[in-house]
């Protein structure tokens, strides 16, 4: 919340309050993706994690900010980072997973990380070539 500093007080809503929302962009590893669902192709969600006092954790999943080209040209890349299921310290949960080894960078906005360590309401911007995944620790709160 945001209030004119020299407007007097007045109880309940007024011109001189505003909601502001706060997006924040950080990257994340991409650790695998779920299956795609209706009408979408390739995948539906990525998995995403970061390293957390040295150890990689699953931090959410990203299912907006693709369109059909970026859909078909992510997946064309997994396709040779695809596992078994990577060393993970909290699996997602989900069925179907297709786990990919711990190599590609992701630049993602959200609102915020929840307190068990999620992302809220995550965008996906692009991938990101010039950070090593090994560099990725999740961000601070605040």
């Amino acid at each position: 919340m945001a209030k004119d500093l020299s407007a007097p007080y007045v109880e309940g809503r007024s011109r001189y309050w505003l909601k502001v929302k706060v997006h924040r962009e950080d990257e994340f590893i991409v650790i695998g993706y779920t299956p795609p669902q209706g009408e979408r192709k390739y995948f539906g969600a990525l998995l995403l994690g970061a390293y957390v006092r040295g150890k990689l954790t699953y931090v959410g999943r990203v299912g907006t900010g693709f369109d059909r080209k970026a859909l078909a040209s992510l997946y064309r890349t997994f396709r040779p980072l695809v596992t078994e299921k990577p060393d993970l310290t909290s699996p997602p949960p989900g069925k179907e997973l297709t786990f990919l080894r711990p190599k590609l960078v992701a630049q993602i906005a959200y609102q915020e990380i929840t307190a068990d360590g999620k992302l809220r309401q995550p965008v996906f911007l692009g991938l990101r070539d010039d950070k090593k995944a090994r560099d990725v620790t999740l961000p601070l709160p605040g």
